[in-house]
């Protein structure tokens, strides 16, 4: 039961990641690749604040501001003047991948290639259901809920997510019925971005230590758990988060650890060969 466990956790972390690249390619038809690397960044920025005496959970904050603007900034400056040329989708990936290796080994040669840690405890542990899990991870559990739950009453309830739907749907539709869809798409790489943030703090201190390049392979992770549930569908997002999760801790069990993202690429495979629209989506939606 510990590797369901950590299974789990795995999926909670991996579900507030994946529900914001999803809704950032969504909205945006950006395939966002460097969101990896945003998540590493902004942990690192969270652990300097951490370092100054200030307690986690507060210098969580800072990693979530430095999702959103980094994000933000991505978008207005890199993204946004490619896609004003008309240029093929294809060429967009290809400079975030770019964007990825330069943030994620900018980072490595500022901060060193040494492993670094949060002063956070891991809090006591408790056992449920026969799995041991310590109060911190109990914590981000609660996080990966209330941020779930306030996706869905954005997406459902308010008008700022309903803008996100149709411009999602059919942007140009959207726009002609009065959707400023500039300003939404701008929104949604705040939002997004600010998820980022959040997965990449509350991911690297659920693992204790971390370093630069921690979070390289994170990109398989996500397309894996965005593509199976469906791409540009939120609720997928987290079904696939959860299964993705599940999926690797569980197979660490009876393989090498080293290579459990292995299985998440797999998945990919797969889901790419005989389903790309994925289980929630439809033809429509790729």
């Amino acid at each position: 039961m510990s590797s369901f466990g950590f299974g789990l956790i795995t999926a909670a972390v991996l579900a507030i990641a994946t529900v914001g690249f999803t809704m950032q390619f969504a909205v945006t038809n950006v395939l966002n690749l460097a969101y990896g690397s945003i998540m590493i960044n902004s942990a690192f920025v969270a652990y300097y604040v951490n370092q100054h005496g200030v307690t986690a959970w507060v210098a969580l904050l800072g990693g979530v501001a430095t999702g959103a603007i980094a994000s933000w900034l991505l978008n207005r400056f890199i993204y946004t003047p490619f896609q004003r040329r008309n240029l093929a989708p294809i060429t967009v990936v290809i400079v975030s991948l770019g964007v990825d290796l330069v943030g994620t080994f900018g980072l490595q040669a500022i901060v060193g290639g040494g492993y670094v840690s949060f002063n956070q405890s891991q809090g006591h542990e408790y056992h449920i259901l026969g799995m041991l899990l310590s109060g911190l991870q109990l914590v981000i559990f609660g996080i990966c809920a209330v941020v779930l739950v306030g996706i869905h009453w954005l997406l459902k309830y308010t008008r700022l997510g309903k803008a996100m739907r149709a411009t999602s749907a059919n942007r140009n539709l959207a726009r002609n019925s009065g959707v400023k869809t500039q300003f939404i798409i701008s929104t949604t790489w705040i939002i997004s971005g600010a998820l980022c943030g959040l997965a990449g703090t509350v991911f690297a201190m659920n693992a204790g230590v971390f370093e630069a390049t921690s979070a390289q392979l994170y990109i398989v992770l996500l397309l894996a758990a965005m593509f199976l549930g469906g791409p540009g569908e939120p609720y997928g997002a987290m079904f696939g988060a959860v299964t993705i999760g599940l999926a690797t801790e569980v197979s660490a069990a009876y393989i090498n650890p080293e290579y459990k993202d292995v299985v998440a690429f797999l998945v990919l495979i797969a889901m790419l060969t005989f389903r790309p629209f994925g289980i929630f989506g439809s033809e429509k939606t790729n």
